[in-house]
């Protein structure tokens, strides 16, 4: 099992938040590596929530037995297909139990996703050990199934560091096939129109172009209000999702925007939030004269 340098003991009391790894290449492996983290921690009163993919759950109910009741099951699969609100996520379980520790064990990165996915999984990995650095009270231990082929090792050891790195490196590049608009503050409505077409045409049902035009909406305004005033739209298809990706020159210092909810009399970061909430997976990252967000929305 790996574990997080950065949690070690001093002189005996832990100094912030346990973040533990462990990598599986069975279903009886994970068995074997998985219940005892849960019982032991049933057995000193812990809160217990395990977000995992529907057949992990379906092993670990087995294994525990009645002690299953007592464990707070979440499916990975749809909690998690966006990485960015799995912070929230646990966040929420240690306000649910205010006083008392809480162990989560997570898969973020489970088998079946696609690269982009796989992307935010490894960055949403690093940014636990930000989110959460003084918080004694949670302990975390994330499954990695071997078939996957990611080494837990960069996102538990030195985390902060690929945090930082990841998100002040542009994502990949726009696809010459991609179709792009040049947009500012009189063009907003316009956009919305175009995209929306573009949605349909493609066959995105009405509910999902409506989630997806509000979170365009909230994405394109943030251009034009920090990022010099207007902003680069392209949309293509890709890996069966629609994306808009949305491009300008401003910057942005928070590496957990987007995933820690803006007070209501901030400047700032309620967009990311919201396009967290209505699209399938958000990409953002942001450097010295670049931010860029990039939107999925699966076809159906």
């Amino acid at each position: 099992m790996l574990r997080d340098s950065a949690t070690d003991a001093l002189d005996g009391v832990p100094t912030g938040f346990q973040h533990d790894a462990f990598v599986y290449a069975s279903d009886e492996e994970f068995v074997r590596l998985a219940t005892p983290f849960v019982r032991d921690g049933l057995a000193t009163g812990d809160a217990i929530v395990a977000a995992l993919p529907p057949a992990r759950i379906a092993r670990l109910r087995e294994a525990l037995g009645p002690e299953g009741e007592q464990v707070g099951f979440i499916d990975m699969t749809i909690a998690g297909r966006n990485p960015a609100r799995l912070i929230p996520l646990w966040r929420d379980a240690l306000e649910r139990n205010p006083g008392r520790p809480v162990r989560g064990l997570g898969e973020p990165a489970y088998a079946g996703r696609n690269a982009a996915e796989y992307d935010e999984a490894i960055l949403h990995e690093a940014l636990l050990d930000i989110a959460f650095a003084n918080d004694t009270r949670f302990r975390l231990l994330c499954p990695y199934e071997a078939s996957v082929g990611i080494d837990p090792t960069a996102t538990h050891s030195g985390a902060e560091a690929l945090a930082e790195k990841t998100f002040r490196m542009p994502l990949s590049d726009v696809p010459d096939r991609a179709e792009r608009w040049k947009f500012g503050l009189a063009d907003l409505g316009q956009v919305r129109q175009w995209v929306n077409a573009h949605a349909s045409s493609h066959g995105v049902s009405r509910d999902r172009l409506d989630d997806l035009e509000l979170a365009l909406h909230e994405v394109c305004t943030n251009s034009i209000r920090f990022g010099g005033g207007h902003g680069m739209l392209s949309v293509w298809i890709a890996d069966g999702a629609l994306i808009c990706d949305v491009a300008d020159g401003g910057r942005i210092d928070d590496l957990l925007v987007g995933r820690v909810l803006p007070p209501l009399d901030g400047l700032g970061g309620r967009g990311v939030w919201l396009a967290n909430q209505l699209c399938d997976l958000v990409q953002l990252r942001s450097g010295d004269d670049f931010t860029q967000v990039r939107l999925h929305t699966r076809l159906r």
